[in-house]
């Protein structure tokens, strides 16, 4: 087993924010007359700096929560572990079967149905077809949809059904590190315990969980550790009643 299943090396991400020239009315109005199209104009951009200098490690089976204002970087973070972002500088790197519960619908081909989600995403970890199928039934019954359902393009799913469907598959097909950005804040009540007694059941076999909330509550129900971000560097790491006393102290005293 490795040492760490997730590693993250002085992590920075800088995003470009470009700034538009608005022209005069009478000119757009000229040049829409004439026919002419324009490309997007812009007078220059500005480097503003998402994530600077996170660095940590995260053991196998640990299950740690990821807390902070908004746009203090959390999703960012998760977005470059799950590969949707290259860092600017900077290494993160994770060791096993990886999946992501992104923002809600992110991972789904939303054309293909519900099934060839499912055997798709059990492709892209490695597992064979007959694998995905000794789950298949499990996967149907944690998200609770029917056979009827499985047969339709994801893209006619609620956000209810995507959530349902993509937590199940998350937790089904053998992952071995599960990323949750706010994924169950969506879920109903009944739901949300559903996935909370799972993630007890996932963290007891030895798997890893990195999760974003603002739900505190959650945090202290679920995590071993907590990472406290704020505006993209990483204002404390450690137990969770220390670093939630001091982060109400922060902001809620």
């Amino acid at each position: 087993m490795p040492e760490y299943a997730i590693e993250v090396e002085n992590v920075v991400k800088d995003f470009r924010v470009y700034h538009r020239i608005y022209g005069s009315l009478k000119s757009k109005v000229t040049s829409l007359a004439k026919g002419l199209v324009r490309k997007e104009e812009h007078s220059g951009f500005e480097i503003r700096r998402a994530l600077n200098g996170v660095s940590f490690q995260i053991k196998p089976g640990e299950a740690v929560a990821m807390i902070g204002s908004n746009g203090s970087g959390k999703s960012t973070l998760l977005s470059i572990l799950s590969r949707v972002y290259l860092p600017t500088e900077g290494e993160a790197r994770i060791v096993g079967r990886m999946m992501s519960l992104l923002e809600l619908g992110a991972g789904f081909h939303h054309e293909l149905t519900g099934n060839e989600n499912i055997f798709f995403s059990g492709a892209m970890l490695g597992l064979m077809e007959e694998e995905v199928a000794a789950r298949y039934d499990s996967i149907l019954e944690f998200a609770g949809l029917d056979h009827q359902a499985m047969d339709l393009p994801v893209r006619m799913y609620s956000s209810g059904m995507q959530l349902r469907l993509a937590f199940s598959m998350a937790i089904h097909l053998d992952a071995e590190v599960l990323l949750i950005d706010e994924g169950l804040a969506v879920g109903d009540e009944g739901f949300q315990e559903k996935c909370f007694r799972k993630i007890e059941e996932f963290k007891s076999q030895g798997r890893t969980i990195l999760m974003v909330t603002h739900e505190l509550d959650h945090v202290e129900r679920l995590a071993d550790r907590v990472l406290w971000l704020n505006k993209g560097v990483l204002e404390q790491d450690g137990p969770v009643d220390e670093v939630l006393r001091e982060y109400r102290r922060t902001y809620f005293s």
